[in-house]
């Protein structure tokens, strides 16, 4: 017994370390659990797909706004995020100024950056592919990569939600704008409401969830209908952002006055 151990090490020694949870992993302290590449495929190609197709939505509310069809496409493939785009042509049909309408959009792709900050440990992508990758980086394609449990999932996740997604979205916005052109004058059949609507629409699941999202979400809400009927159009949009910040203050405030 005594010779055995002499010559080698303990069996614990030579066993394999358990795998390590990637950064930010939701299951962090578990070890990670391989899910077939099939799968990854399969749900990432469902998200890109369905979500990509309300890109005729966005055609649609950018023949209502007074863009052409290549300034509609155009914003489609250099922009690339839903919500930012819808918030563009809502503020331009309701006659609000160029700076205001792209303020409150750039407003609202602020939150990219931050989902950014989170993928990049998981993804670990060379440098070359770090700026196409960060075009890609939006609400669906960060949601399907974070519930990833493994690096190569997340990779896959989010290759293929971004492609997917992006090909669709492209395509329908050029058939939306391509049908709504071609049914003139877009107010006459009350297409002009239709980016404002859409946008509403986003806002909707927001309500729903608990905390913080819902917080500002109403703030918000609040904030640019209170504000409509006595600012210029755009500005209610930028200042609904305002909520943001006050609902932080207000729950940080909360903890130290209850200690």
């Amino acid at each position: 017994m005594i010779a055995s151990q002499r010559n080698g090490p303990p069996a614990a020694a030579n066993a394999p370390a358990p795998p390590r949870p990637l950064d930010g992993d939701p299951a962090a302290g578990h070890p990670a659990r391989a899910v077939p590449d099939r799968a990854v495929v399969r749900d990432a190609l469902g998200v890109g797909l369905a979500v990509g197709a309300s890109g005729l939505a966005f055609g649609v509310a950018g023949a209502a706004a007074h863009l052409t069809v290549w300034q509609t496409c155009v914003l489609s493939l250099l922009v690339f995020t839903g919500a930012s785009q819808f918030a563009l042509t809502a503020a331009l049909a309701a006659g609000a100024a160029p700076f205001a309408a792209i303020a409150g959009a750039l407003f609202l792709g602020v939150r990219n950056s931050l989902y950014g900050l989170r993928l990049g440990p998981r993804l670990e992508l060379p440098r070359l592919l770090r700026p196409l990758a960060a075009h890609a980086v939006i609400d669906e394609t960060t949601a399907v990569a974070m519930v990833q449990p493994d690096r190569r999932s997340t990779r896959i996740g989010f290759a293929v939600t971004a492609v997917s997604l992006y090909l669709t979205w492209n395509l329908t916005t050029l058939a939306g704008a391509l049908g709504a052109g071609a049914l003139g004058d877009p107010t006459r059949l009350g297409l002009d409401a239709a980016g404002p609507a859409v946008f509403l629409a986003l806002l909707g699941p927001r309500l729903r969830e608990a905390g913080e999202q819902r917080s500002v979400a109403l703030l918000g809400a609040v904030l640019a209908l209170a504000a409509t009927p006595l600012l210029p159009a755009g500005i209610p949009v930028l200042l609904a952002v305002v909520a943001v910040p006050v609902v932080g203050l207000l729950r940080r405030k909360r903890p130290l006055e209850e200690s």
